[in-house]
């Protein structure tokens, strides 16, 4: 990333600062519930998690869903405005995308991985059960920290771009 400016360097930290923070919490959260002990109770845990997450994974990709189509729009609009818009605001629409595009192909993943009967699977050895747990848990904290990061690089990209549109010295 030699060639990018300073300024959109920094803009794609904020976003990495909002996806590590969930991050954190969802590894405190993980800590606090503490170790799975036993297959029988990593099932337990695996059914509350998709109760749960089955409404957490639908938002996201419902909110994941509108952002790539809001970002379309912007892209519309900043075309036609008169004002001349820099590469910085073509790049943070395209990290917006990117990055609402990633939570929502987690997202679906998650969900499909949410609607299998995992109390019914009899034949599966019980430390899969644990496994699939970890791995379900923190595709959820990826789920949230990506569309952290997602709203993160909404909002610089809306002050950049009200910034070119209003008028005055700044924003």
């Amino acid at each position: 990333m030699p060639d990018l400016p300073r300024q959109l360097r920094k803009n794609r930290l904020w976003p990495l600062a909002a996806f590590l923070i969930v991050a954190a919490l969802g590894w405190g959260a993980h800590a606090a519930i503490g170790g799975v002990y036993s297959g029988a109770e990593a099932r337990d845990l695996l059914e509350a998690l998709s109760r749960a997450g089955l409404y957490l994974g639908s938002a996201i990709v419902t909110g994941s869903a509108t952002t790539l189509a809001l970002m379309l729009t912007m892209v519309g609009m900043i075309d036609r405005l008169e004002t001349e818009f820099n590469r910085e605001a073509y790049e943070n629409v395209n990290m917006v995308a990117k990055l609402a595009t990633a939570s929502l192909l987690l997202a679906l993943i998650v969900l499909l991985a949410f609607v299998l009967p995992v109390g019914e699977f009899e034949n599966i050895p019980d430390h899969w059960f644990e496994i699939l747990y970890d791995v379900l848990f923190a595709g959820s904290v990826a789920m949230v920290g990506l569309m952290a990061a997602t709203v993160v690089m909404i909002y610089l990209t809306l002050r950049r771009v009200l910034a070119a549109v209003t008028p005055g010295d700044k924003f």
